[in-house]
C-alpha cells in the first residue's frame, strides 16, 4: 500500500506540471501527461491485459482502461488522467477499509494460542499447541492463553472468555472445572489435564467456522455477482453503440462528442461499489455478532434471521439452566431445616444430580462420620443411617418398597418423598431453574412480532408453569424428538412465505429439529462439539437474549446492505442517463464511480458497530 501511495503522488506531481507548464513545444504536454498515466494507471492496464489474455474481459479494469485511453485518443488528457487517479485514490481507500475491517475481525478472534507449557516430570516444556496430546499435563500461567482444551487438576483463577462468549465478566476457575481453549487465564497459575487435541479444540472449531462463514453467500450478494456478471457486459455494448450510432445519424453530431459520452458511460457504469460494499457490510455483520458472543456460520443464515417470524424454544439447557435447584421443603414431623439435613445426609455420597442439589441447599459442611450403611435403590432413591436413624429419600416407589403411606398435593418439579425410621417425614421440591434474562427475552422477542413457542420433553404442569413464567405463546410438552419435528412441521404452515422458523436448542439431544428448522441455534455451545456441527448459528453463552442481538445484528446488516444497493445502482442510473445526454462531464462519473464506492464502503463499517444494541 506504500508503493502504490509514493506512485500515486509521483504521478500526481507530474500532473500537476504538465497542468501548470505552458510550453511552445507541442509534445510536452501529451508527454508529461502521458508520464503521469503510466504512473497512476499503468498497473490497471496491465490487469487489464492479463485479465483478458485469461478471458476474463469484463470487469472493473477494462472499463477504466478503454475509458482514460480513449480519452487520451480523443485529447481529453487532464480528465483521462483525472479518471485514473480519482480511481486509483478509490481503490486505495477501498483496501485500506477492507483491510481494516479484516484486522478488526482477526483481532476479534485473536484467540489462537501460540504455545503449550506441558509438564513432563516436574519439567516445563514449551510445545506448538498441535503437539500436545490428550492426557498430556499442561500450565497455564497468568496473562495466558488457555492453548487446549482440558480439566483443572490444580489451581483457581478467574478465566477471561470475552473472546469467545462477550462475557466481560471473567469466570472462575477451579480444579474439576473444563477450560477451553482461547480464554486468558487472568491471575492464578492452572494446571490442566488436556481433554481434546488442537484440532478438536474450541477454539479451532470456532476460527474455522468464522474463516469459512464467508463462503456460504446471501441472496443479496448472490445477486449483486449475477448482476455484476450481466450488467458489465451490457454497458459495454450500450457505450460503443453510442459511441458510433448518434454520430451517424444525427445532423452535426461529432464523433469526439459522442466518443466522449460514451467514455463518462464506461466510467460510471464500474460496479465497484456494489461488488465490495455488499459482502463487505455482511463480513462486517459476522465479525460484529462474534463480538457479542454468536458464531453465524454464512451470510446466508445472517440473513435468514432477520426474517425470522417464529421462534420455538427447547427447554431443559436453553430456557432454564439445566441445574436442579431446591424449592420447597414440606416437613411433616420435624422442622423443615432438620428434614433438609437428614436427606443431604443420606444423599451424601451420590453423583445424582438432584442429590447435588440437595447438598447445595443444606449448604453446610457435612460429615461423613454421621453417615454409614448407604443403599442406593436404581430408579428409586437412597437408603442410609444417618446419625443413628434410618433415612429413605426417593420417590414414589421407594415410600411404596418400604410400605411407607403417603400424601401430598401435585407439585411443580421433581419431589424427593423422606421417610425417617420407616415413618413419612415429609418431601422436597426440586426444579430447573429459569435462566435470570430467558423472560426478557421471550418478552423483547414479542415486542417485535415473534412468535414464540416451547417444545420439551418435560411433564405437561412443570412445561405449563415455564410457559407461563416466562410468557410464550405456545408451549407442546411430553415430546419425543420425532414428535418435535411433526410440531414443527404444524408450525411451517403458520409462517408466511417469506418468514422463516428459528429452532433453539442445545445442539447435542434436538439434531433432528436443528436440521428441520429453517435456522438451527445452539445455545450455550460453548465447548459443545455437537451444538457446533449441528447448527447454523451457535450462541456461545447461556443467554436467551443473545438470539435477539443476533436478529438485531442481521436486520441491522440487511438495511446497510440494501442502502448500498439503492444507493449505488440509483446514482449509477441517474448519471448514466445525464453521460449519454451530453448534460454531465467525467467528472460527474469519477464521483458516481469512486464517491459512491467510497460512501458505499463507509456506510458498510456501521455493521460492524454493536455496541448500541
Amino acid at each position: 500500500m506504500k508503493k502504490t501511495l509514493w506512485r500515486l503522488i509521483l504521478g500526481a506531481a507530474v500532473y500537476a506540471a504538465a497542468l501548470v507548464i505552458k510550453s511552445n513545444i507541442i509534445w510536452l504536454s501529451p508527454l508529461l501527461f502521458g508520464i503521469s498515466f503510466l504512473c497512476i494507471g499503468g498497473d490497471i492496464v496491465f490487469k487489464a491485459l492479463r485479465n483478458i489474455s485469461h478471458g476474463r474481459v469484463f470487469d472493473e479494469n477494462f472499463l477504466m482502461s478503454i475509458a482514460t485511453i480513449g480519452a487520451f485518443i480523443i485529447g481529453e488528457y487532464p480528465e483521462g488522467v483525472a479518471v485514473m487517479l480519482f480511481y486509483q485514490v478509490g481503490e486505495l481507500f477501498q483496501s485500506y477499509a477492507v483491510d481494516k475491517s479484516r484486522k478488526s475481525i482477526a483481532e476479534l478472534m485473536d484467540i489462537c494460542p501460540d504455545y503449550a507449557n506441558v509438564k513432563i516430570n516436574e519439567e516445563i516444556i514449551r510445545k506448538s499447541p498441535e503437539e500436545v496430546q490428550i492426557g498430556d499435563i499442561i500450565v497455564i500461567k497468568a496473562g495466558e492463553k488457555v492453548p487446549l482444551d482440558g480439566t483443572v487438576i490444580d489451581g483457581n483463577s478467574m478465566i477471561d472468555t470475552s473472546a469467545l462468549t462477550g462475557e466481560s465478566v471473567p469466570r472462575e476457575a477451579k480444579p474439576g472445572d473444563d477450560i477451553l481453549s482461547g480464554c486468558i487465564n487472568v491471575n492464578g497459575v492452572l494446571t490442566a489435564r488436556v481433554t481434546k487435541e488442537f484440532g478438536e479444540s474450541t477454539v479451532s472449531k470456532i476460527l474455522d467456522l468464522v474463516e469459512n462463514a464467508s463462503s456460504k453467500k446471501s441472496n443479496s450478494e448472490r445477486f449483486i455477482t449475477k448482476f455484476a456478471r450481466y450488467y458489465t457486459p451490457v454497458v459495454v455494448i450500450v457505450a460503443v453503440l453510442m459511441a458510433v450510432i448518434p454520430p451517424m445519424l444525427l445532423e452535426g453530431a461529432s464523433y469526439q462528442d459522442w466518443i466522449y459520452r460514451a467514455l463518462s458511460f464506461l466510467v460510471v457504469s464500474c460496479p465497484c461499489a456494489l461488488v465490495v460494499s455488499i459482502p463487505l457490510s455482511f463480513f462486517g455483520g459476522l465479525g460484529g455478532a462474534s463480538r457479542k458472543g454468536v458464531l453465524i456460520k454464512g451470510s446466508n443464515y445472517l440473513e435468514a434471521m432477520a426474517q425470522a417470524e417464529i421462534v420455538v424454544f427447547d427447554k431443559t439447557g436453553t430456557l432454564t439452566k439445566g441445574v436442579f435447584k431446591v424449592q420447597n421443603v414440606t416437613s411433616k414431623i420435624m422442622p423443615s431445616e432438620e428434614l433438609l439435613m437428614l436427606t443431604a445426609f443420606a444423599e451424601n455420597y451420590s453423583n445424582h444430580p438432584i442429590s447435588v442439589s440437595l447438598r447445595q441447599a443444606y449448604g453446610k459442611e457435612i460429615d461423613n462420620s454421621a453417615i454409614s450403611s448407604v443403599e442406593e435403590v436404581s430408579g428409586h432413591g437412597v437408603i442410609a443411617q444417618v446419625m443413628g436413624r434410618t433415612v429413605a429419600a426417593g420417590n414414589g416407589k421407594l415410600m411404596a418398597s418400604l410400605n411407607v403411606p403417603y400424601d401430598f398435593q401435585e407439585e411443580f418439579g421433581t419431589v424427593v418423598h423422606v421417610a425417617v425410621d420407616g415413618n413419612y417425614a415429609g418431601y422436597i421440591v426440586i426444579t430447573d431453574e429459569v435462566k435470570e434474562d430467558a423472560a426478557k427475552a421471550i418478552n423483547d422477542l414479542k415486542r417485535t412480532g415473534i412468535q414464540t413457542v416451547m417444545l420439551t420433553g418435560d411433564n405437561r404442569v412443570v412445561a405449563e408453569k415455564i410457559a407461563e413464567e416466562l410468557g410464550l405463546d405456545k408451549v407442546y410438552s411430553e415430546l419425543l424428538p420425532g414428535d418435535k419435528v411433526e410440531k414443527l412441521e404444524e408450525l411451517f404452515a403458520q409462517k408466511t412465505e417469506k418468514g422463516k422458523i428459528a429452532f433453539v436448542g442445545d445442539g447435542i439431544n434436538d439434531a433432528p429439529v436443528l436440521a428441520r428448522a429453517d435456522i438451527g441455534v445452539a445455545m450455550g455451545g460453548l465447548g459443545s462439539d455437537a451444538a457446533i456441527e449441528a447448527a447454523d448459528i451457535v450462541i456461545m453463552t447461556d443467554e436467551p437474549s443473545r438470539l435477539l442481538t443476533a436478529i438485531k445484528i442481521s436486520k441491522k446488516t440487511i438495511r446497510i446492505a440494501h442502502q448500498n444497493i439503492v444507493f449505488a445502482i440509483g446514482i449509477k442510473a441517474l448519471v448514466l442517463l445525464l453521460s449519454a445526454a451530453g448534460i454531465t462531464t467525467m467528472w460527474a462519473a469519477v464521483f458516481a464511480d469512486v464517491g459512491v464506492t467510497v460512501l458505499a464502503v463507509i456506510n458498510s463499517f456501521r455493521a460492524l458497530q454493536v455496541k448500541k444494541l
